[in-house]
């Protein structure tokens, strides 16, 4: 608890006053994350191998921008850094520790931006959400990642939906989800989607107690890479229980 409060504490100075409010929940995932390392290895390779495979036969690589960039982990920053003349980070918050490792690494083409990616408050305000809509500003775009994004904006809107009383539309979460890869889709370059589209919750004895849907009905693009990824392994949430999230690939 004493290195999660410290971690907070410094990334609070280091991130804009809209997105403080988020710097829990990302000092939540690097505590979980430091916990579940072995069991997340897997996963994070199999997300990097992904990245690296679909920007490989890439034939002009100037600028490349990974949406949630997180902590890091899911993504292969050095070969991006090394391949790419800009690579942009893009999420809520960058954490402080997050900051020190690229400061350490000396990467000189390496931007950070804060946004929020969801496209909640367009909506909000009775636009038709982009979210993704200001890639467009960016010079010489050729590879844009999602990584590990879109089940966290259908969670995160989905509890934003819920605790605010009126005017937003039923369909919120599915329209949300579906504008995020429709700005995938329609990027004039690259991109490649990294998300978990399902879970299940599963006891100690190998029967599934639960299962649902994390992308709430729409259709990702077709995969060419999917694995499970024990978000949750027994002990970690309950003894009795752990959960997996199936995670799919594609470019």
């Amino acid at each position: 608890m004493i290195t999660e409060a410290l971690l907070y504490a410094a990334t609070m100075p280091l991130t804009g006053k809209p997105y403080r409010k988020f710097i829990r929940y990302s000092v939540n995932l690097w505590s979980r994350a430091s916990r579940c390392a072995a069991e997340w290895a897997d996963h994070e390779e199999k997300s990097r191998a992904a990245i690296r495979t679909a920007a490989a036969d890439l034939l002009k690589k100037r600028t490349a921008v990974v949406l949630g960039s997180g902590l890091l982990r899911d993504a292969p920053i050095e070969d991006l850094a090394k391949s790419f003349d800009t690579v942009v980070l893009v999420d809520l918050v960058h954490l402080a520790s997050v900051r020190l490792r690229l400061t350490a690494k000396t990467y000189r083409n390496i931007r950070l931006i804060e946004r929020d990616l969801s496209g909640y408050d367009d909506l909000a305000a009775g636009r038709e959400p982009e979210p993704l809509g200001f890639l467009r500003s960016v010079p010489y775009l050729d590879f844009v990642v999602s990584a590990n994004l879109l089940s966290q904006i259908g969670r995160g809107v989905k509890r934003r939906y819920e605790a605010e009383t009126g005017g937003m539309p039923g369909d919120t979460v599915e329209r949300l989800i579906a504008a995020h890869l429709t700005g995938l889709s329609d990027l004039p370059c690259r991109s490649c989607l990294v998300t978990d589209i399902a879970y299940a919750v599963i006891d100690r004895n190998g029967r599934t107690h639960e299962e649902a849907d994390l992308l709430y009905g729409v259709s990702p693009p077709p995969a060419k890479a999917a694995w499970t990824w024990p978000v949750a392994p027994l002990g970690e949430e309950s003894k009795d229980y752990r959960i997996e999230h199936k995670v799919i690939a594609a470019w």
